[in-house]
C-alpha cells in the first residue's frame, strides 16, 4: 500500500472516530435532557409540595405506626398461610399451563408454526402485559371474594414469565440430540420426552422456583382487591386507621418474604 493510500485510510479512520464521538456525546446529552424533563413533569410539577409538610409533621405521621399492635399477631396465622398457599398454588397453576404455551412458542418444536407459534407468543404477551392487580380485579368480579381468584390471578400473571424463559431454553437446545432420536424412528412425543425435556429441565425448575419467590410478594397484595391473604388484613387495618395493626401486618409480610427467599435459595441449590 502506498503512502498516500495509508494517509487516506488514516484520515478516514480518524473522521469515523470523531463522528462516533460526536454521536455518542449527543446521545448522552439528549438522554440527560430527557431525564431532567421527566423529573420536571412527573415529580416537580405534579407534586403538591404543600401537603408534604415539615420534617416534624412527617415524623409525627410516622410515629402513628408505632408501636406495632402485638394483639393482632394471633389473627395473622391464617392469612399468612393463605398468602403462602395463594403463591404456591398460583405457581403450580402457571407451571402446568406454561408447558403447552412454551411448546407452542418455541419455533423449533412448535407443531403447526403458522398457527400455534403466534398463539403461544400472544398468550405470553397477554400474561406479562396485564398486571396482577388487574387479573385479581377480573377474577374477583368473576368468581367472588376469597383466595381462589387470587390463585388464578397469580397463575395468569406467571404463565408468561415461565413460558417465555422455557421457550427460549427450548430454542437454544442442541438439535443434534433431537436428530439422533428422530433417526431411530421415534415419535414427536418421544423426541420431546428424551431430547428436549432433559436439556431444559434444570432451567424450567429454576425459573419456576424463582417465579414462586416472586409470587409470594404478589400474593401479599392480592388482598387489596379482595383476593384474601395478608393483603386483605392490611387493607382492613388501614381503613380502620389502626396504624399499629398496619405495622404488624407489614412485619408478617416481611417474615413471609424472608421465608420465601430462604426456601427459594435452598430449593434451587438442592435441585439444580
Amino acid at each position: 500500500m502506498t503512502q498516500p493510500a495509508i494517509e487516506q485510510n488514516l484520515k478516514k479512520i480518524l473522521f469515523n472516530r470523531k463522528k462516533y464521538k460526536t454521536f455518542r456525546y449527543s446521545f448522552y446529552f439528549l438522554l440527560i435532557l430527557l431525564v431532567i424533563a421527566s423529573i420536571q413533569t412527573t415529580i416537580i410539577m405534579d407534586t403538591d409540595w404543600d401537603r408534604i409538610g415539615t420534617f416534624g409533621s412527617i415524623a409525627k405521621a410516622l410515629a402513628r405506626f408505632f408501636p406495632p399492635d402485638i394483639s393482632l399477631f394471633k389473627h395473622l396465622i391464617r392469612p399468612t398461610i393463605e398468602t403462602f398457599m395463594i403463591a404456591s398454588l398460583g405457581t403450580i397453576l402457571a407451571l402446568i399451563l406454561s408447558i403447552p404455551v412454551s411448546w407452542f412458542a418455541a419455533h423449533n418444536i412448535t407443531p403447526y408454526k403458522p398457527i400455534t407459534y403466534p398463539i403461544g407468543r400472544a398468550i405470553m404477551t397477554l400474561s406479562r402485559s396485564v398486571h396482577e392487580i388487574v387479573w385479581g380485579l377480573i377474577f374477583v368480579a368473576a368468581v367472588g371474594l376469597g383466595a381462589f381468584p387470587g390463585i388464578i390471578a397469580v397463575g395468569m400473571r406467571s404463565i408468561g414469565f415461565i413460558a417465555k424463559l422455557t421457550a427460549e431454553a427450548i430454542e437454544d437446545i442442541n438439535p443434534g440430540q433431537m436428530e439422533a432420536i428422530r433417526a431411530t424412528g421415534a415419535s414427536g412425543f418421544q423426541i420431546i420426552l428424551y431430547a428436549v425435556i432433559p436439556q431444559i429441565l434444570p432451567v424450567f425448575i429454576g425459573n419456576t422456583i424463582f417465579q414462586w419467590d416472586i409470587n409470594i410478594r404478589r400474593a401479599t397484595i392480592m388482598g387489596l382487591v379482595g383476593a384474601g391473604g395478608l393483603g386483605l388484613t392490611f387493607h382492613r387495618q388501614l381503613v380502620m386507621y389502626n396504624y399499629g395493626g398496619v405495622t404488624t401486618v407489614i412485619i408478617a409480610i416481611l417474615f413471609l418474604i424472608a421465608i420465601g427467599e430462604v426456601g427459594s435459595y435452598f430449593s434451587r441449590k438442592a435441585i439444580i
